[in-house]
């Protein structure tokens, strides 16, 4: 009896353990099923608002084409352009940005022989140069760019600053041969002293994908006071830390 009296009870606290777990969610039910299946088909949010692009302090280098317009032109071949800058963007928004930027700047041309300039008429346009020409310019610009997408920026620049043209000849052969003989003793002030320049124009950047990096093209027009007009046009590699 006691045996029998044991066995009643066990089963009567096992129904009422099974009642209690149907108060609760059965794991193997088809409700929870289906809700765990709604949650594995619920959209993942992924942060899709990030433009990639790295803003800030820049160092660019640029490679291209330098071309005088004015006076020049007559004497001076076509030549290469090369410029190493460093700048920073002050203001970035999605759409726009500005950045002030120091460029140091060199100009090699080509250039006919100073006896050959004076046959050819440079003392009348009083445009007589040394021959090959080299110059070496500091300019600060101050740039506005506007995005027609994510990577494409399009923008103007202008600036100012200082470019020299050094004498490449031996001082006293220039000196005695060019300026007292060929010349007739005008010197025309282009090599030595350093003269104000202003240049500004179009500004073309791509932003890779390779985020600190970008690559783009500037041409500038620039007109050097007591030199001449001219224009560079350079393709530009630009590195934002």
């Amino acid at each position: 009896m006691p045996l029998l009296a044991s066995l009643l009870i066990v089963g009567q606290l096992s129904l009422f353990s099974t009642a209690n777990a149907q108060g609760y969610d059965d794991l193997d039910s088809d409700a929870i099923s289906e809700r765990e299946r709604q949650e594995d088909r619920a959209p993942i949010e992924i942060q899709r608002d990030v433009r990639e692009i790295n803003k800030g302090l820049y160092a660019k280098t640029s490679i291209g084409a330098a071309i005088y317009l004015g006076a020049f032109s007559d004497w001076v071949q076509p030549g290469t352009a090369l410029g190493l800058s460093l700048g920073k963007d002050f203001l970035n928004q999605e759409r726009m940005s500005m950045a002030w930027e120091i460029s140091f700047l060199q100009g090699i041309h080509n250039g006919l022989y100073f006896q050959d300039q004076v046959d050819a008429g440079c003392l009348e346009t009083q445009s007589c140069l040394q021959g090959d020409l080299r110059t070496y310019s500091i300019v600060g610009a101050v740039e506005y760019s506007i995005y027609i997408n994510r990577r494409v920026g399009l923008g103007l620049r202008a600036g100012g600053g200082l470019l020299v043209s050094p004498v490449l000849l031996d001082e006293t052969f220039y000196t005695n041969e060019v300026v007292g003989g060929a010349w007739g003793g005008n010197d025309f002030g282009f090599h030595g002293a350093p003269h104000p320049i202003a240049s500004g124009g179009p500004t073309f950047e791509y932003y890779t994908k390779l985020a600190h990096f970008s690559v783009g093209v500037d041409a500038d027009f620039f007109y050097a006071i007591g030199f001449d007009l001219g224009t560079t046009v350079t393709g530009t590699i630009k590195y934002t830390f």
